[in-house]
C-alpha cells in the first residue's frame, strides 16, 4: 500500500524521514512530495517542490521571487492537492499522513479535504488542540496533537510521530467492515425541532429496504450532506429542514453557506423539500445575541442556544431562494409546505406561532416556483404523522421510477 506524505522537508525533513522509516518497516510505502522553499531538502522527495508549484499554477523560481509566505503556502496546497488526486484516482494512493503547524496544516489538511471519505487521513498538527474546524471542514480528517512543537526529534515528538505511523498501518490494514452495500443510500436533514416528522419519515424510507444518513440541521451537519452528495454517495434526500437558510440570511451561528440546497440539484438526484424550522435562528447564549436583535422575538431553548424568530420580511427572501434552488435542479423535486406549522416552537400556544410571518414564506414560494417543481400544501404541522408519511411517500415515488 502507498501513502501521501506532503510537507516542508527543508524544515521538517528528519521528522517525515522517521515517519516515512517506520512505516516503512511495517510495509507501507511513502510517496513524498516537498514543498518547501527555505533550504535544499533534508528527505529526497518522490515529488519535488518544483513539481508542487508548477502543479499549484506557478513555479518555484516565481514563489522564491515574490517572497510572500502566504502565497507560497497557497500555491503549495494547491499544487499538493491537484497531485495528491491524479495519484489517488489512478489507485495509487490509500492514505495521507501529514505534520506541521500552521503551515503544514494547512498543506496537509488541503489535500485531505480533497479526498473522499473513508480515505485514511491522519494530521499530527500543533493546533490539534485548539478549533480546528477550518482544517477538518466535513471530512473525516484524525487531528493529532503533536504535545510539543514539532522541531527535531526528542523523546515527546518520537512516540507522537511513532503512534501516527501506527495509527495510520493499522487503518490501512483494518478488514473491511461489512456494510449493507446494497441498499440505496438516502439522506434527511434533522433538527430537534423537526424530529418527530423526519424519524416517522426515516423509519419508512428504512422499511422499504434503503439506508437514511440524518443529518443534524447545525451548519456543519448541512455542510456534510451536500458534501457527501456531490461525492455521488446519496441517491436521494428528504430535505425537511431547511432552517440553516435562515441562519445564512440573517446571520445566524449555523450557517451552511451559500451552497446549501444546491448539491443534489446539480446531482440530478431526487430530492424532497420543506421548510422545516425555517422559523428560526440560532444564536449562542443569550449575551451573544447582537444588540441590533436584541428586540426581537426570542426564546431561550436552553442556556447555550438562544432562538430567534424569523419575520414576514425574512420568509420572503428566504422562500424565494429555496424557490430558485429548487427551480435550478435537474432531478425530480417537490416542495411540501405543512399549513400549520413548520416547527415544534410554531403551533398554536408556542413562543414562534407568527401565521403572517408563514403565510409571507408560503407566498413567496407560490410566486417563485417553477411549474416543473411539484409543489404541495398540505393542511397539517409539520410534525404531524401523516405529513412525515407524505413526504416519504413522495421520496418513495421519485426512487421506484
Amino acid at each position: 500500500m502507498n501513502i501521501f506524505l506532503p510537507g516542508t522537508f527543508d524544515t521538517k525533513g528528519g521528522e517525515f524521514a522517521f515517519l516515512k522509516s517506520m512505516l516503512e518497516k511495517q510495509g507501507i510505502n511513502c510517496i513524498c512530495a516537498d514543498a518547501g522553499v527555505l533550504s535544499a531538502p533534508l528527505l529526497i522527495p518522490d515529488i519535488t517542490r518544483e513539481k508542487v508549484y508548477a502543479a499549484g499554477g506557478t513555479s518555484l523560481h516565481k514563489v522564491l521571487a515574490e517572497k510572500d509566505r502566504g502565497k507560497a503556502i497557497e500555491s503549495a496546497a494547491r499544487g499538493l492537492t491537484s497531485i495528491a488526486m491524479e495519484l489517488f484516482n489512478q489507485g495509487k494512493i490509500q492514505g495521507v499522513l501529514g505534520m506541521g503547524g500552521s503551515a503544514g496544516t494547512t498543506l496537509g489538511t488541503s489535500v485531505m479535504r480533497a479526498l473522499p471519505f473513508g480515505i485514511p487521513k491522519i494530521m499530527v498538527s500543533t493546533l490539534a488542540s485548539g478549533q480546528v474546524r477550518p482544517f477538518v471542514g466535513v471530512k473525516d480528517i484524525t487531528m493529532m496533537h503533536s504535545v510539543v512543537d514539532i522541531s527535531g526529534l526528542n523523546r515527546i515528538s518520537i512516540k507522537v510521530l511513532a503512534n501516527a505511523a501506527h495509527a495510520m498501518v493499522g487503518m490501512l490494514n483494518a478488514p473491511p467492515i461489512q456494510t449493507s452495500q446494497e441498499k440505496t443510500l438516502l439522506a434527511a436533514t434533522m433538527f430537534g425541532v423537526t424530529t418527530p416528522c423526519v424519524e416517522v419519515g426515516r423509519s419508512i424510507l428504512e422499511q422499504s429496504g434503503n439506508e437514511v444518513l440524518v443529518f443534524h440541521a447545525t451548519g456543519t451537519g448541512g455542510m456534510t450532506m451536500e458534501s457527501f452528495i456531490r461525492d455521488g454517495l446519496i441517491k436521494g434526500v428528504l430535505d425537511i429542514t431547511t432552517t440553516e437558510l435562515a441562519d445564512e440570511l440573517v446571520g445566524g451561528i449555523l450557517s451552511a453557506g451559500n451552497d446549501r440546497l444546491t448539491a443534489a440539484g446539480i446531482m440530478g438526484i431526487p430530492q424532497v423539500i420543506s421548510v422545516g424550522a425555517l422559523d428560526m435562528v440560532n444564536f449562542g447564549p443569550i449575551a451573544t445575541v447582537p444588540e441590533k436583535f436584541r428586540n426581537r422575538r426570542l426564546y431561550a431553548h436552553n442556556s447555550n442556544v438562544t432562538l430567534m424568530r424569523t419575520t414576514p420580511e425574512e420568509n420572503k427572501l428566504l422562500g424565494r431562494e429555496i424557490a430558485l434552488k429548487a427551480n435550478a435542479s435537474k432531478g425530480a423535486k417537490c416542495l411540501l409546505f405543512p399549513l400549520r406549522g413548520v416547527s415544534a416552537l410554531d403551533a398554536s400556544n408556542q413562543p414562534f406561532f407568527w401565521p403572517e410571518a408563514n403565510q409571507a414564506l408560503r407566498e413567496s414560494l407560490r410566486q417563485f416556483l417553477s411549474p416543473d417543481v411539484e409543489y404541495i400544501e398540505l393542511d397539517m404541522h409539520i410534525n404531524d404523522v401523516e405529513f412525515a408519511k407524505a413526504c416519504a411517500d413522495k421520496l418513495m415515488s421519485y426512487l421506484e421510477v
